[in-house]
């Protein structure tokens, strides 16, 4: 994506309509694209992403100086500690996905880390938005009620798997090979897509960080507050996309 196309896209993110005071999905924001994280560029390196959406986008619920060190810096370092990490690396890795997939108990640290730090934030930013309060999407609503009953059901078990992953970690939406949906939490930079470390291997569809960086400058030590504000910001479009792709 260059600049102009960046730009652009951005500006799209003011286009919204209201609806019993919620506001609705946003199309054009579900297709904003990051440059293909999940490829090697062409010199080997990956790339930090920006956020699709500016620092301060995401107010009164993420505030702006928590995106700016969260993005500028701890993804940031992600990055350039994977690309010094693989650099050399006789395994000749066509992708990210790649590397995390294969990875296990003894594969060098460094590359676990930075190759699920890198991963997982990029999937977290898509995961939020800036049109606040959308309406989860038919297809969404559909697995969520058929795998916890309803929406509230889940969003307790959501709740429940972020408050009770102990230290920093993540938590997760995801689909098996099947389709159907199940959360699950993962410790420091871990994610369900590595097949040989999860607990519970499967796609994820929606992440919350809960790394304390990622809420303490706000919510102190009020994990909870800080979870609640989450689902304010959550993409659905971006999950409803993630959940029609096999």
């Amino acid at each position: 994506m260059n600049k102009r196309q960046f730009i652009k896209n951005i500006g799209l993110l003011s286009v919204a309509t209201s609806l019993f005071g919620y506001k609705t999905t946003n199309a054009e924001e579900a297709n904003i694209a990051y440059t293909n994280t999940n490829q090697l560029l062409n010199d080997g390196k990956f790339v930090l992403p920006p956020l699709p959406y500016g620092y301060d986008a995401l107010e009164d619920y993420i505030d702006k100086l928590t995106m700016e060190i969260h993005h500028d810096k701890h993804h940031k370092t992600y990055v350039d500690n994977l690309n010094k990490a693989v650099e050399g690396n006789s395994n000749n890795w066509n992708s990210l996905e790649e590397i995390l997939q294969g990875l296990h108990k003894k594969s060098l640290p460094a590359i676990r880390n930075n190759a699920g730090g890198h991963w997982n934030h990029t999937f977290f930013w898509e995961s939020m938005s800036a049109t606040k309060f959308q309406i989860c999407g038919p297809k969404t609503l559909a697995a969520i009620n058929k795998a916890f009953g309803d929406y509230d059901k889940f969003k307790d078990e959501f709740t429940k798997a972020a408050l009770s992953r102990f230290g920093s970690g993540w938590a997760w939406l995801c689909k098996d090979k099947n389709g159907d949906l199940f959360i699950t939490s993962t410790p420091n930079q871990d994610n369900p897509l590595m097949k040989k470390l999860a607990d519970k291997v499967g796609t994820p569809i929606l992440a919350l960080d809960v790394w304390e960086h990622a809420y303490y400058l706000k919510y102190q030590n009020k994990r909870a507050d800080y979870i609640k504000s989450f689902f304010v910001v959550v993409n659905w479009a971006k999950v409803e996309e993630r959940l029609g792709v096999e």
